[in-house]
Order: structure tokens, then C-alpha cells, then sequence
């Protein structure tokens, strides 16, 4: 990949502590009202925890509409359970894309594994007003499912969404056309890979250091790395350990954004309807029998 076309690194943000659900310990990489604008990705959570009194409380029924809520497991189990009657568990290498539509009500209750540690990531993506109000739908997507490619450059990707090379991931028909790689790159290794220039792109660091844009800005763990105009990236690991990276891309929706906790819409009107429907036991729309 030619150096002209590679994405230069915007900007780069620590991870925050903080405190969600009933009580569970994370590090937010970035949303509400921090001020990183990644359209249509409002939201990314860091949920690692050393400990069950990290994690146990979990997050107990709360409602959701106008996003779709990205679950990602690589270590222990999320047990999960909904207004449509699905109920589950989502383990080691597992990915839950979770479409809220015109609203669900669902809990998330995570469990560690047999070292008391769990590992795991939530993105939140917006919908379009167009799509604000669809069927609630799942997509479980099984760790065996889910390609890994060797490039060129010596990087591992496992592919949840978009596509390495000729090898697409089972994530697909998305309306913000997303790519979700799962990256390992090791010592010596770079990992190049073309991304549409008119969409957003960032990088958060879950395992070591490595070099990312052309100018080779050193990133590390819980780093957001959030990338400039381009058609592409490239990382390089000059240190002694894996480098490990989620890379998010997808199309700008460029609506406005109306946001108060879990439900996205574009007007404070459809906020305010959303919460009275909420108060009034009508805001589901749609209910199932599970899955």
C-alpha cells in the first residue's frame, strides 16, 4: 500500500474507568458526550474483568431502540435473555449483533470463566432514521464461524464483518456496511488493508504496542486509535509481544443524533416518545417466541 493513501492517525484516546449496569467495572474507549465524533459508531465498552466483583452484577433488564448493540466474547460467557423470548449464553470467541429497532427490553448478565476472569467488548452503531423503527432481530454468530486469514504482512484477522483479502465474514446485509476485524500481529509483522475513504475507521489496542498510521504513532492497550482521511491502514509491531487491535470501519450516516442512555433517535421529539412509551408499558412493538 502506497504511503499517500494510508490513513494518518487523527487522534488517539486513553480508555476511561467507569461504572455501568448494576454495578460493573469498564473502560469506555469512547461515548455519550465525550466529544469523539465516529458516525455511526456511537459507543465502545471495554468490559475485561480480573475478578467477579468486577463484573457479576451485570447489566439487569433495560430497553433499547434506534441502534444496534454489538457483543464480542473472548473469555467466559454473557448469558442474555429478551422481550421476544430468546434466551442464551455467548462464549470464548463469540460475537451477538443485537438489532434494537423500534425496541427491545433484554439483560446481559456476564459470567467468568474458570479463573473468576472475563473478556469482552460492546459497540454501539446507529441506524438510520429510515430504520429506526425495524423488527428487533438477533445474529448469534458462533466462534467456528468466524474466518482467520494470514496476510501477506504476517497479521492474523479473524473477520466478523467486512472482508480480508477474498475471505468475507459471516456478518453481512448490515445498512452501515461495518467491518469488524479481530487483529493479531506479531513481532516483525505489518498488517495493510484498504478501507473506503468516505468512512470512519478507528483501532482500539487489546493486547500490546505497535506503530499505526505513516507517521508511526506508538499505541498501546485500551488506546483508541482514531484514523484521519485515507484509503487505507497500516500498522507495524517493531516490539517483543503480539500486537492485538479490534479495527472498526463503516458509512457515515450523518443525521442529527437525539441520545439519552440506551435509545438513539434523531429528534428530541422521538427521545420523548420513546420514554413515554416506556413509562405507558407500550414502547415494544414487536414480541416473539424466542429462537
Amino acid at each position: 500500500m502506497s504511503h499517500p493513501a494510508v490513513r494518518p492517525v487523527a487522534a488517539v484516546y486513553a480508555s476511561r474507568p467507569t461504572i455501568e449496569g448494576a454495578g460493573v467495572h469498564l473502560h469506555r474507549a469512547f461515548g455519550f458526550r465525550q466529544g469523539v465524533d465516529l458516525d455511526p459508531f456511537l459507543l465502545l465498552d471495554d468490559f475485561r474483568g480480573d475478578s467477579p466483583q468486577d463484573y457479576i452484577k451485570g447489566f439487569p433488564w433495560h430497553p433499547h431502540r434506534g441502534i444496534e448493540t454489538i457483543t464480542y466474547v473472548l473469555g467466559g460467557d454473557v448469558e442474555h435473555g429478551d422481550s421476544m423470548g430468546n434466551a442464551g449464553s455467548i462464549g470464548a470467541g463469540d460475537v451477538q449483533w443485537m438489532t434494537a429497532g423500534s425496541g427491545i427490553l433484554h439483560q446481559e448478565m456476564p459470567q467468568g470463566d474458570a479463573d473468576g476472569r472475563l473478556v469482552g467488548f460492546q459497540l454501539w452503531a446507529n441506524l438510520p432514521a429510515r430504520d429506526k423503527m425495524m423488527d428487533p432481530r438477533y445474529r448469534d454468530v458462533a466462534a467456528e464461524t468466524i474466518p482467520e486469514v494470514t496476510t501477506t504482512g504476517g497479521a492474523r484477522a479473524r473477520v466478523i464483518a467486512g472482508t480480508v483479502g477474498e475471505t468475507r465474514g459471516p456478518v453481512q446485509d448490515i445498512v452501515i456496511d461495518p467491518e469488524y476485524l479481530d487483529v493479531r500481529v506479531p513481532p516483525g509483522a505489518v498488517f495493510e488493508h484498504p478501507t473506503p475513504a468516505e468512512y470512519t475507521c478507528f483501532a482500539y489496542v487489546i493486547a500490546g504496542a505497535g506503530q499505526f498510521g505513516p507517521d508511526a504513532h506508538t499505541c498501546a492497550n485500551r488506546d483508541l486509535v482514531v484514523f484521519g482521511p485515507g484509503n487505507g491502514v497500516h500498522i507495524a509491531n517493531s516490539g517483543d509481544d503480539d500486537l492485538r487491535f479490534l479495527l472498526v470501519s463503516g458509512k457515515p450516516l450523518g443525521e442529527p443524533v437525539a441520545w439519552y442512555g440506551p435509545i438513539v433517535m434523531n429528534t428530541d421529539e422521538e427521545l420523548e416518545t420513546a420514554y413515554r412509551e416506556l413509562e405507558a408499558g407500550t414502547f415494544i412493538k414487536t414480541r416473539g417466541t424466542g429462537m
